[in-house]
């Protein structure tokens, strides 16, 4: 991967990480008060205002993870074992997300809510958790990868030993 495209990726990151951030801090408040001026009752207006602040915690905790991994490629270190415990945090956290996004359809179901808005967020929900499961072979990949790279180094070493 080359300097730019690991540049370019930080930058998207940074401005991910900024406008959560912005979204937690000022949004999510004002989201608040909307739902409250609005009637909304207690119980589903708090339920979905911490499934949003956890699915921006969700969004951040991916971020941070994606750039550590681009600092182990930026290294040559991501084919190792220390990789795999940010993608596990990236699956858990898309996993997770995949869950509140259904909780959300949960919320909205006995309200007067549309039908089909509650099946198209059932829907995200599903493609969410479609996303994990990428993340999921992707970490099988990397798993190959990292014992393909622990055989050609001790091939390389026993090939310098008959050397």
């Amino acid at each position: 991967m080359g300097k730019l495209t690991i540049l370019a990726l930080r930058i998207v990151i940074a401005m991910v990480l900024a406008g959560s951030l912005f979204i937690q801090l000022w949004m999510v408040p004002l989201f608040s008060v909307d739902l409250v001026e609005a009637g909304a009752p207690d119980g589903p207006r708090i339920a979905l205002l911490a499934i949003v602040v956890l699915g921006i915690l969700c969004v951040q905790a991916v971020a941070v993870c994606v750039w550590r991994l681009l600092t182990m490629v930026r290294r040559g270190t991501v084919f190792s074992h220390g990789a795999f415990r940010f993608v596990d945090i990236i699956f858990g956290a898309i996993a997770f997300a995949a869950v509140l996004m259904f909780g959300i359809a949960v919320i909205l179901a006995p309200g007067e809510i549309a039908p089909g808005i509650v099946m198209l967020i059932c829907g995200a929900a599903l493609m969410i958790g479609g996303v994990a499961l990428v993340v999921l072979v992707m970490r099988t990949l990397l798993a190959q990868a990292v014992a393909r790279d622990a055989e050609a180094k001790h091939l390389r070493s026993e090939l310098d030993e008959v050397i």
